[in-house]
């Protein structure tokens, strides 16, 4: 295992690794990332406990802590091992994460399903509304898929029966929560709830637009906040000419 891995980016399902690839090969030219992937067989229950254990057991192998950071379910998965493993988190950045972690697009999808008497293509279609903002009709139907994908890999195990919740409350150790102001999934109210855990060293950055994928949209802006998160714990070893000044809200 290598010993220069600075930042570890958590992904919630492969459905979804494509929309977080611009950012990490931005933030790459910066910084050592990684990405680990949560997967689970087919014939296996989704969980995020069991999320947890197999990021737990990936990172036994590196004796220092790393940054972690996630969006969505990912960040989810970042945060509930943040609190658990804190000795192997030097720091947490979390994009789109409610302050109720298990809000994901995914209850919002199910909770159309049980108010409105939808079918699931027109729900999926209204969510590729919600997330990505208006697109062309070849373009919505490929996010459909996608999202489709994305309900049955998340480790939140949702479902029409029942709405999962996970605790609410910071970490120990210094973090970053970023939403955009035109999500309507993860919005002002929703972000301002990390306003009551959140201690000094922590930040709350909203992105001016780019709905709830807005790190797929404007990768270098939300990268550039990020390095400067990290910057104070590698002293001068991040160059970036591009850094934005922090936004707090």
């Amino acid at each position: 295992m290598s010993d220069d891995l600075d930042v570890l980016w958590v992904s919630s399902s492969p459905a979804l690794q494509r929309f977080d690839k611009p950012l990490l090969q931005y933030l790459s030219q910066y910084m050592n990332v990684a990405q680990w992937e949560y997967r689970h067989g087919k014939d296996e229950a989704a969980s995020i406990d069991e999320a947890v254990d197999l990021l737990a057991e990936f990172l036994s192998d590196f004796s220092y802590p790393l940054h972690l950071a996630g969006h969505g379910a990912g960040g989810a998965i970042a945060l509930t091992f943040a609190r658990r493993y804190p000795e192997n988190v030097r720091s947490l950045t979390l994009l789109a994460v409610s302050s109720q972690p298990a809000n994901t697009w995914h209850v919002h999808y199910y909770l159309q399903r049980q108010v409105f008497t939808m079918s699931r293509e027109q729900v999926l279609a209204t969510s590729v509304r919600h997330l990505f903002g208006e697109q062309p009709h070849n373009t919505t139907k490929k996010l459909m898929a996608v999202l489709d994908r994305d309900l049955d890999q998340s480790p939140l195990a949702h479902s029409l029966f029942k709405l999962t919740e996970l605790p609410q409350g910071g970490v120990s150790l210094p973090m970053m929560v970023c939403g955009s102001k035109n999500d309507p999934i993860v919005n002002l109210p929703t972000l301002e709830g990390w306003l009551k855990v959140l201690k000094p060293e922590d930040y709350l950055w909203e992105c001016p637009k780019g709905y709830h994928f807005f790190h797929y949209f404007y990768p270098q802006q939300v990268g550039g906040q990020m390095l400067s998160f990290w910057q104070p714990y590698h002293l001068n070893s991040i160059v970036n000419p591009q850094l934005i000044s922090r936004n707090i809200v």
